[in-house]
C-alpha cells in the first residue's frame, strides 16, 4: 500500500480490535468507500506506558502481529505501525501533524475520539486538530462520546472476564475467540508417562495477556484441519512445578509439531488448576476434565 495514497485515518492503539473497535473501524471502511479514500488505522508501538514509564507490567490482548491481521480481516486496508520512541513523544502537536499525517501518509479525513491528544506531553486535542485540520486541508470527523464510553467499557470487561476465567463474555466482547500464538517447544513429558501428552506451548511476546490458571477447552487449527483439546495454564503443582506454562493435550491427535507455531482459541474455562496428592489421582482428574470437555464440544457442534 504506497503511503502517497489518499486516506482516511484514525489513530489508537485498538488493543483487543473488539465489537467497540469494530463499530468505528466499519464506520471508517464504509466512509473511505464511499470517500474513494484507502481506509487506514495508525498505530504505536511499543505500548507509550512501556517507554516512558518502562512498564513492564502492562499486558494487551493482542500482539502487534495479531493486531495488524485483525485489523486487515475489519477492511482496513493499510496500517501503519510508527514505532513509539521518547523523540517521537518530544514531536510538538504540529510538526506530529504536518511531518506525519500530512506529508508522510497524505491523509484527507481523520476520525477521532473527543477525548484524542497528541503531540509533546499530549498537550494537543481535538480543537487544535481542527484548526490544524484548515491549514493543511483535511477534514475531521469526532467519534462520539458514547462511542467511546462502549469502547472503553468493552476493554474493561474483556480483561475482566478473562482475569476470571469467564471466556464466553470475553468471546462476546471480542466478537470472535480469545486466541494465544506460540510456539510447540519441548516440555518435561510428564504428560506422556500420564497417557495425556502435551504440547508446551511458548508466547514470546511477554506483554500478551494471559487468561487466570486454570484448565480451559480450546481449539487449533493444525495441517488445515481443526483439533479440539483441553489446556492447562499454571505451575503444575502436583509434580512441584515451579514456572508458569501453558500446555494443551489434543484429542484424537498424535503429530509430532514441535516448532510449530500455533493459534490457539479459548472456548471454556473448565476449573481451577489444583494440587492433587499423587500422580494417579491427577490422571483421574484429567479423564474428568476430557470427559467435560467433549461435552461441552458436542454443545458448540451441535
Amino acid at each position: 500500500m504506497a503511503l502517497k495514497s489518499k486516506k482516511i485515518l484514525t489513530i489508537g492503539t485498538f488493543d483487543g480490535v473488539h465489537i467497540g473497535h469494530q463499530k468505528i473501524l466499519k464506520h471508517i471502511v464504509a466512509l473511505a468507500q464511499k470517500e474513494g479514500l484507502v481506509p487506514t488505522v495508525l498505530t504505536l508501538f511499543p505500548h507509550p506506558r512501556m517507554v516512558l514509564q518502562k512498564d513492564d507490567n502492562i499486558k494487551l490482548l493482542n500482539t502487534i502481529d495479531e493486531r495488524i491481521q485483525l485489523l486487515k480481516n475489519i477492511g482496513i486496508q493499510s496500517v501503519i505501525v510508527k514505532e513509539f520512541t521518547k523523540e517521537f513523544a518530544n514531536l510538538s502537536a504540529k510538526d506530529y501533524v504536518e511531518q506525519i499525517l500530512v506529508k508522510e501518509l497524505n491523509t484527507k479525513q481523520i476520525v477521532i475520539g473527543y477525548d484524542h491528544h497528541f503531540g509533546k506531553n499530549r498537550s494537543a486535542n481535538i480543537d487544535d486538530l481542527k484548526i490544524f485540520a484548515k491549514e493543511f486541508n483535511f477534514k475531521v470527523e469526532e467519534i462520539s462520546a458514547q462511542e467511546i464510553e462502549d469502547v472503553t467499557v468493552s476493554s474493561t470487561k474483556i480483561r475482566k472476564a478473562l482475569d476470571n476465567g469467564n471466556i464466553e463474555v470475553a468471546n462476546a466482547y471480542l466478537d470472535y475467540n480469545y486466541f494465544i500464538s506460540g510456539e510447540v517447544v519441548k516440555g518435561k513429558g510428564i504428560g506422556r508417562t500420564l497417557d495425556y501428552p502435551t504440547a508446551n506451548i511458548r508466547i514470546k511476546e511477554s506483554y500478551k495477556l494471559i487468561p487466570r490458571d486454570g484448565v480451559y477447552v480450546v481449539k487449533s487449527v493444525i495441517d488445515n484441519a481443526t483439533v479440539f483439546g483441553m489446556m492447562n495454564i499454571g505451575t503444575n503443582p502436583t509434580v512441584s512445578g515451579k514456572a508458569r506454562s501453558i500446555e494443551v493435550h489434543f484429542f484424537d491427535f498424535d503429530k509430532d509439531i514441535y516448532g510449530n507455531v500455533l493459534k490457539i482459541e479459548f472456548l471454556h474455562w473448565l476449573r481451577s488448576e489444583q494440587k492433587f496428592e499423587n500422580l494417579d489421582a491427577l490422571k483421574k482428574q484429567l479423564s474428568n476434565d476430557m470427559t467435560n470437555a467433549l461435552e461441552h464440544i458436542k454443545t458448540i457442534n451441535a
